[in-house]
């Protein structure tokens, strides 16, 4: 039976977590201390155009500026640019100019030391469809979405009133839904567009004109679905406004809210505490007694499969290809708990078969299947390797809730006694060389 729990009975952090169960399949965290700007709409003002890059920075209020790909300014924007002059002859400094106005979405958050990306291609989400304003080319329906459904969803949304210069993506949850409630959550979206154009007009710049809904309402919106039979909150405000929601944009759904007022912890209930901190450490044990060793670089993520006390097969390659099958398995519930982005790269256990290796990555993209960012993955290489490309939605645990170290910054490792000793030797000795050293004090 799966399950969506919400835990806030402390006031610094709020926890959505998905259960099968009392598996963990999902989980979401939102902190007081560290705001999520991803989705929110902004005034911006363009402080610097740099055609090496392509790109724009804009001021949109925040202490860092932003940082816009030409690929992401609309047409719309342009400036002094002929509507029929070909994109591939545009040039950014042609296009646009310092001190531009204009709405930019934050597309990724600020992270480490680089800015926000931003792009002019806004979209609102609703319940079963997204928004693309001013952008009659970006509409499309969910690639989850496959055969009839795909074909039902397409004719109604044929037949929904969209202005010609607007664009509907359709949502997985929107399977199944009539004309009319496809055009109630159209009409909900159309209306906060015009509320945003409107009030973009009479303010200063930078200006914060539409924050991304709360984890609350995110949380309902995006990862409720026909299978989860029941939603339990611990606190009463979180209740009550989880059940306002509900009652407004899913009514049909609000007898699966419950209060949870039992004196065990929600999440101790469903015993999923001990998950969420096995989300936060290097190495994850597998049933088998294999292990998954996850590290963090400035480029990518590792993950190291290692068979360790594994002898789940016959034979050696028998005991690989199990370890790996239950590998990714684990990988894919990973990547979506601790929301690891960007490059991601599997150190697979070898295996001679190329049967084996097919059966691996099947195995992979089946699991994926379950996760709600857009995923791109390898075949397995000679030795072992297997790439994949997952979207960040949001800072990962380890962005949220890490501090470098400040003894080894980061590197997880402390230069020993010898060859630290030894090296400062040298240092001495090469400043007593030195013709105007009178003195050297250690």
């Amino acid at each position: 039976m799966k399950r969506m729990l919400f835990n806030a009975t402390h006031p610094e952090e709020l926890r959505v977590a998905i259960v099968d169960g009392q598996k963990l399949v999902n989980l979401d965290i939102e902190s007081a201390a560290r705001a999520e700007r991803k989705g929110n709409i902004y005034k911006g003002r363009v402080t610097r155009v740099e055609p090496s890059l392509e790109a724009a920075f804009v001021d949109y209020g925040t202490q860092r500026q932003g940082f816009l790909p030409f690929k992401e300014i609309s047409r719309s924007e342009f400036q002094n640019v002929p509507a029929q002059t070909p994109m591939a002859q545009v040039k950014i400094q042609d296009a646009i100019s310092e001190g531009q106005e204009f709405l930019v979405q934050v597309e990724k958050d600020e992270r480490g030391t680089k800015g926000a990306a931003l792009t002019t291609f806004i979209s609102l989400a609703g319940r079963y469809l997204v928004l693309m304003p001013n952008n009659p080319k970006g509409g499309g329906i969910s690639r989850r979405i496959a055969g009839d459904e795909r074909a039902e969803l397409r004719d109604n949304l044929a037949a929904l009133d969209v202005p010609t210069e607007h664009s509907l993506i359709a949502r997985t949850a929107g399977i199944g839904k009539s004309r009319d409630e496809l055009q109630w959550d159209l009409d909900f979206l159309l209306h906060l567009w015009r509320a945003i154009e409107t009030a973009t007009a009479s303010v200063e710049t930078p200006y914060l004109m539409y924050q991304e809904s709360n984890l609350i309402v995110r949380a309902i919106r995006d990862y409720l679905r026909g299978d989860i039979q029941e939603i339990l909150v611990d606190q009463e405000d979180i209740y009550q406004r989880a059940q306002k929601f509900m009652q407004q944009v899913m009514p049909h759904n609000v007898t699966k809210l419950k209060h949870y007022q039992d004196s065990i912890p929600l999440f101790s209930r469903f015993q999923i505490e001990h998950q969420i901190e096995d989300a936060y450490a290097r190495t994850v044990r597998l049933t088998s007694g294999g292990s998954l060793v996850i590290d963090h670089t400035e480029a990518l993520v590792t993950v190291d499969v290692n068979s360790a006390r594994s002898t789940r097969g016959s034979d050696i390659e028998e005991t690989a290809l199990q370890t790996n099958l239950e590998a990714v398995d684990e990988i894919a519930r990973q990547l979506r708990i601790r929301d690891l982005g960007g490059l991601v790269v599997l150190d697979l256990i070898d295996m001679t078969s190329p049967q084996n290796n097919r059966l691996v990555e099947n195995r992979l993209q089946e699991a994926v299947k379950l996760d709600r960012a857009r995923i791109q993955l390898g075949r397995i290489s000679r030795f072992g390797i297997l790439e994949l490309s997952r979207q960040r939605l949001r800072s990962s645990i380890s962005d949220a809730n890490y501090t470098v170290c400040p003894h080894c910054e980061g590197t997880g490792h402390l230069r020993n006694v010898t060859s630290s000793a030894l090296s400062l030797l040298r240092i001495v000795e090469e400043e007593a060389l030195k013709e105007n050293t009178e003195a050297v004090y250690a």
